[in-house]
């Protein structure tokens, strides 16, 4: 089973445009990794700082090897110096209905 990854971050003022480049500089390094079915972010029209990163895994164990890899911990310094708050990280799977 897939599972699903929404990421939502929210800039440091100022720092709106160092969050679009550190977003969009994963977007091809993730989707080239074995596990990565996709890797989207998004912006808020309404709030130019907030973006949301969505992404389709494989699996856990995808997503695990994800957060290891050093395109993901560049990123992770990057946004540790320019987010106004701490990145949240939802991992969903399909509701079962």
């Amino acid at each position: 089973m897939s599972l699903t990854v929404v990421a939502e971050c929210l800039a440091s003022p100022g720092q709106e445009d160092r969050l679009r480049t550190a977003l969009e500089a994963m977007i091809e390094p993730s989707l080239d990794e074995p596990g990565c079915l996709a890797y989207r972010p998004y912006a808020d029209p309404n709030r130019p700082g907030r973006m949301v990163i969505v992404e389709e895994w494989t699996d856990g164990e995808a997503l695990d090897e994800h957060f290891a890899t050093p395109h993901f911990l560049h990123a992770e310094r990057v946004l540790g110096r320019i987010l106004a708050e701490p990145m949240t990280i939802r991992r969903l799977v399909p509701a079962r209905g």
